[in-house]
Parts: C-alpha cells; structure tokens; sequence
C-alpha cells in the first residue's frame, strides 16, 4: 500500500527497474523501517465473543522490534542494536522525509508513473 502511494500504481519499464531499485534500498527502506510510525494492533474479545483489534500502539518498525522480549534473537551475526540505533538516530524522522522526497524527484525525474 505505502509503495502504491509513493510510486503509483502503473508498470515499471525494465529499463528503470535498477533506478528504482537503488531508490528503495537507500531512501525508501530506511525511511519506512526508522522513521515512518505504523499503528499495530492489540486483539481483545468483545461482549458478543468476536475478536476485535485496537490500533492502540503507534510506532516505527525498529522501535516496535526494540520493543518485543528476546529480540537480539532475530538479529543477523554482527548486527546489535547499537549499530541500528546509530542509522535510526542520525536524522529526525522530518529530516529523513525530506530527503527522501528529495530523492525521488532526484532518482525518478522521468515521469512514467
């Protein structure tokens, strides 16, 4: 859905498939796991015994992950959460959109979305 909303919804031509690939890995990745907040959901039963979900924890993917109990688990060999905080922490999450905004204009000049 978040892809949809940046880059729309028409076909990628192979020939700017690697112009955009390149966009997502060092713009687009780090803005949505760092510094975009997602709603996550809590599950509860309500009077009549139906699940329901409360969006009731807002959070940006990296600290809902540093939130959750045992989670140096998840991490690949060599990774901490110190290196992480240190790409999450550089930039203000205003900072980080600006940049991406400027980035797409910058990496996806041609208008074929």
């Amino acid at each position: 859905m978040i892809i949809r909303k940046h880059l729309g919804k028409n076909h990628i031509p192979k020939k700017y498939a690697n112009l955009v690939n390149l966009f997502y890995q060092k713009y687009f990745n780090l803005y949505l796991n760092y510094h975009r907040v997602c709603s996550f959901s809590t599950d509860y039963v309500d009077k009549k015994g139906k699940i329901r979900k409360k969006y009731n924890i807002h959070l940006t993917p990296y600290e809902r992950l540093k939130s959750l109990a045992n989670t140096k688990q998840y991490l690949r060999e060599g990774i901490s959460f110190e290196k992480l905080d240190e790409i999450a922490y550089t930039k203000s999450d205003i900072e980080a959109g600006e940049e991406l905004q400027e980035a797409k204009k910058d990496y996806l000049k041609v208008n074929y979305f």
